[in-house]
């Protein structure tokens, strides 16, 4: 009888971790033993885990199929949550979209690495899910089957794209260190106002950051007056708080590096708990660290249906954690009741 192979230590190191801590989540488990979430689950592959092609054009082209799911993307302090079906689903290089509906997603391909399919067994029974990791091991995104998912849609999706290796390591490449910011005597204020000013859409913006080469928050700070507004740092209650009580649609975006997830409509059931702010409705979720925002900013971008108003909010390393906007589509004007309460933050 041949022996058996040993077994891969992170593999051991996770089991003997799970035991000792049954409720920790496993991205937390991941810090505190020092490797990523993605090497942790790697290591179970073959137990309820199991490694798919990273052929992430067709893995999304085959997701519609499963019908209604949970959508979930999340970052260091912010978790979104979203019900419904993936649909209206395009690849274009390096860029990917989700528009059907109520899953609104906005794809940055080039961190899509890995993917695993997750079983796991609860106390309502298996939970199956699909969770997409960047070159460090990071979750980028991730979706859950609910009850009146599609299950034998989802097992001829694993089956289909089960990678031939199966193996409990995974390359890990740490992400590179943000570039450090440009003095702020080094950057041309009077040109990137002007540019500002002179915007037509905000997805300009993204352009005009990279044309003055400043970082996001140092956008903000060196913006003229008329545009950016510094608030305190927990203007996301009062937000959520005044579109729970009036009704007001509004947008909400939670993103990763590999996705910006988008919840637009109203919001119901608000609650704090534990140090975090949530939104608790039947059909979306969203879960704020308020010990994680670091700066807050009422941000306005001319466009050419008006000027768009948002609660922008940042954390210490100038990552985006939240951002708010009223309900809209392009070609037309915000909401007059956004707006006030938008500028109500001052």
């Amino acid at each position: 009888m041949s022996a058996q192979a040993p077994m891969h230590p992170l593999t051991q190191t996770w089991q003997d971790f799970r035991r000792e801590h049954p409720e920790v989540r496993i991205r937390d488990a991941a810090v505190t033993l020092g490797c990523s979430e993605g090497e942790l689950l790697a290591s179970q592959c073959g137990e309820g885990v199991t490694r798919l092609r990273p052929d992430f054009p067709a893995l999304l082209a085959a997701l519609p199929a499963l019908g209604r799911v949970m959508a979930l993307t999340r970052n260091e302090h912010a978790v979104i949550e979203k019900h419904g079906v993936y649909d209206g689903i395009s690849v274009r290089g390096p860029m990917g979209l989700v528009l059907g509906g109520a899953i609104d997603l906005r794809l940055f391909m080039s961190h899509w690495q890995h993917a695993f399919a997750v079983v796991e067994e609860g106390k309502a029974g298996p939970r199956r899910s699909l969770q997409v990791f960047g070159a460090d091991g990071t979750a980028v995104h991730k979706l859950f089957l609910v009850h009146d998912s599609n299950v034998p849609a989802y097992d001829a999706l694993v089956t289909s794209f089960r990678a031939d290796d199966q193996g409990p390591a995974l390359a890990v490449t740490p992400r590179p260190a943000p570039s450090a910011e440009k003095p702020d005597a080094s950057i041309d204020v009077a040109g990137l106002r002007a540019a500002w000013a002179s915007l037509k859409d905000t997805h300009d913006f993204f352009r005009l950051l990279g044309q003055f080469g400043v970082t996001r928050t140092q956008a903000l700070r060196l913006a003229a007056p008329e545009m950016v507004t510094a608030v305190a740092t927990d203007s996301h209650r009062a937000v959520l708080n005044s579109a729970a009580k009036s009704g007001l649609p509004i947008m909400v975006f939670v993103g990763s590096a590999g996705c910006i997830e988008i919840h637009t409509g109203p919001v119901h059931r608000v609650l704090e708990s534990n140090g975090w702010f949530n939104v608790l409705d039947p059909d979306f979720n969203l879960h704020l660290r308020e010990s994680g925002i670091a700066s807050a900013f009422i941000v306005r971008k001319p466009t050419t249906d008006g000027t768009v108003t948002a609660l922008e909010c940042y954390a210490s390393d100038g990552e985006a954690v939240v951002q708010f906007f009223g309900q809209r589509k392009p070609g037309s004007p915000e909401l007059p009741a956004w707006t006030a309460l938008a500028e109500s933050m001052r």
